[in-house]
């Protein structure tokens, strides 16, 4: 297993990055470009979005491995091509969410492709967040390959993060490509029993991870401190408490991700 790539990334920065969870997912279309841009508008450091395969071999930016809650259809992502996905609606179900306050043209939002997602928000961010969503063994290695020739090809190797709940999924990605850096996912089930500090960094560290992203429920000061001591450092997932943030600030977390970035910004802009 190759070494996690360490560098001044893994530092503490005066305060977390703020990243939009699926782009500003809070106020959009969660995952489309109106996502991205609106997460980009209001000041965001990144953005952070999930890839699958399309039945093509094409990767596009969609967390569930059914169409039903974003598409409204029956379906699985695998059964349409990456051009059937742009002609269909990835906004409805947003507008219909929000009646009073989602502006009408958001339903005209599709589901993207990395290549155009990664061309969009890649000059306008300081770190991008991709997720490999695959839930059987086989979708690893095709997806991690698919990822990181898009992310070569854009020039995004020292700002992308590739990150999975399938840590066999980060090890792939370790081993095709070992100067892309990795994050190992960690979910709030595992707070029920509880996992110990010990536990998730040598998870981790046994898939060549670079860093650590936890769920907040999982996330305390001695976790963050303990990681940074072995080398990780330390990603919180999905923080819309702008009072969170503010008690969390001192902690030296690497980013925080969130739906809605602006009220998060605003509050780290209050404490500066």
């Amino acid at each position: 297993m190759p070494e996690p790539t360490r560098d001044a990334q893994t530092l503490p920065t005066s305060r977390p990055l703020i990243i939009g969870h699926r782009g500003a997912s809070a106020v959009a279309p969660e995952n489309t470009v109106a996502a991205f841009e609106r997460a980009l508008a209001d000041g965001a450091d990144g953005v952070e979005f999930d890839v699958r395969l399309a039945r093509d071999g094409v990767p596009v930016v969609i967390h569930d491995p059914t169409l039903r809650r974003t598409l409204l259809r029956d379906g699985l992502v695998a059964d349409l091509t990456s051009a059937q996905f742009r002609r269909l609606s990835a906004g409805l179900w947003f507008v219909r969410k929000h009646p009073d306050t989602a502006a009408h043209e958001l339903a005209r939002a599709y589901v993207p492709t990395l290549d155009e997602t990664l061309a969009l928000v890649g000059p306008r961010s300081e770190v991008v967040y991709i997720e490999l969503k695959c839930e059987a063994p086989a979708e690893y290695a095709p997806l991690a390959a698919a990822v990181f020739e898009h992310v070569r090809r854009h020039g995004l190797t020292g700002r992308a993060v590739v990150k999975s709940f399938a840590h066999d999924a980060v090890r792939e990605v370790k081993r095709v490509a070992p100067d892309i850096r990795t994050a190992a996912l960690f979910d709030r089930s595992l707070s029920r029993p509880h996992i110990t500090r010990r536990k998730i960094i040598a998870l981790a560290r046994d898939c060549g991870a670079d860093e650590i992203s936890l769920h907040r429920s999982l996330a305390r000061p001695a976790v963050v401190e303990a990681a940074r001591g072995h080398g990780f450092s330390t990603v919180v997932w999905t923080v819309d408490d702008p009072g969170w943030l503010k008690r969390a600030r001192g902690w030296g977390l690497r980013a925080v991700i969130t739906n809605n970035p602006a009220p998060m910004l605003a509050a780290l802009s209050e404490d500066a």
